[in-house]
């Protein structure tokens, strides 16, 4: 599978596509797939809802389009209506993307800095090997399938909730394995003041938000060099 089937001219078009959803305002977010002419990220390019049609149509591997979907509904508002244009330009006619979801899933799980292996403390050594592992194989090249890839996320999110701190981040996996997503949710303990659950909170919003920045961020990078 090749990326635009080799052929400049399907690129064009999609990217025409979205920017004029974009400049229609017919690009929403929390809305639907794709309904009365409007929609989310995927059905204002293939107008439709079928994330396989990706494929079909453009030659990006479905697994690509899942997080192309996922980071649309979870970046701030402003930079989602750019991000679908900002997906498809990133992509070159002709190249192979079929390396680029499991480079992003070793990012997304075993980077020193972003990974989900940070999340996890020398009390879980189990867990940090289920992470590691799965980052290495993707790294490597070795296909993880579903349920391996939501296995090292949900142990991450289990070994971080099981040390009760203040605030805990959750990592789960989406749609074909994607990477896990990293969110501070505060936890309201029953004798936390008022004005410290407000912070929390803030807190885990800055965080959810600077880590969808950084993810969408790696995906395009990756896409750009592939």
């Amino acid at each position: 599978m090749l990326a635009y089937h080799a052929d400049p001219k399907v690129k064009r078009k999609y990217l025409a596509r979205v920017r004029a959803h974009v400049k229609a305002d017919e690009l929403v977010q929390g809305y639907a797939y794709w309904k009365d002419g409007k929609g989310c990220a995927v059905g204002c390019t293939i107008h439709g809802a079928s994330h396989k049609a990706y494929e079909t149509e453009l030659g990006i591997p479905a697994e690509i389009a899942y997080l192309e979907d996922h980071f649309f509904e979870r970046l701030e508002k402003k930079t989602a209506r750019a991000w679908p244009a900002r997906f498809l330009a990133a992509i070159k006619p002709g190249v192979d993307l079929s390396r680029v979801y499991d480079k992003w899933s070793a990012w997304n799980l075993i980077d020193p800095v972003d990974g989900v292996i940070n999340l996890v403390t020398n009390d879980y050594p189990d867990v940090q090997r289920i992470v590691r592992e799965t980052g290495e194989a993707c790294n490597t090249g070795d296909r993880v399938n579903d349920a391996q890839a939501a296995r090292a996320a949900r142990a991450a999110r289990a070994a971080r909730a099981a040390r009760a701190a203040e605030a805990a981040w959750a990592a789960e996996a989406a749609e074909a394995a994607r990477a896990a997503e990293a969110a501070e949710a505060a936890r309201a303990a029953e004798a936390a003041e008022a004005a410290q659950a407000a912070w929390a909170a803030w807190a885990a919003w800055a965080a959810e938000a600077a880590y969808y920045i950084r993810a969408s961020d790696k995906l395009i990078a990756l896409l750009e060099v592939a």
